[in-house]
């Protein structure tokens, strides 16, 4: 793991954002107009952690993402045997097959891991890092340019 200290060094901050985006737009804009943009940073402040919760897990959709994770295991599996062995079945067949069946071992182990969690955690959520604010760092021996190129006057 690489220190932010050791990041930073020899970096000038040339602007900041409430937004990620806006922050990325920066950088494109500099990209565009022949700025050597390598070794910038886009370095979020202030980071939070959010959680948003998007439904409540029953059985039924245990089952159901079970299932769905399953098939696609088990259309891999199908396409590998297919491919790589002589099954009495043509290829189609055998991956059918294949998703048939981790479709329904999917669903069995949605089922039964949904029903060991005993409660707790009855809920689908998504989880992701927000900052505060979003900062656009480049060398110091380009800021001035970086400055220009913006339409700002350096500090």
């Amino acid at each position: 793991m690489v220190s932010s200290t050791l990041i930073t060094t020899n970096k000038e901050p040339i602007a900041t954002y409430r937004s990620y985006q806006e922050a990325q737009k920066t950088v494109d804009f500099l990209s565009d107009h022949g700025f050597p943009v390598k070794g910038t940073l886009i370095v979020g402040v202030g980071l939070r952690s959010i959680e948003q919760v998007v439904a409540r897990m029953t059985y039924l959709r245990a089952v159901g993402w079970g299932a769905l994770s399953g098939a696609w295991f088990g259309l891999l599996i199908g396409l590998f045997l297919g491919l790589f062995t002589r099954a009495a079945l043509p290829l189609m067949g055998v991956m059918l097959w294949a998703l048939l069946w981790g479709a329904i071992a999917g669903a069995i182990f949605g089922l039964i891991a949904h029903a060991v969690q005993g409660g707790h955690r009855d809920f689908v959520s998504e989880a992701g890092l927000v900052a505060d604010k979003y900062e656009v760092l480049v060398e110091s021996e380009h800021a001035a340019k970086a400055h220009e190129l913006l339409g700002k006057t350096p500090h």
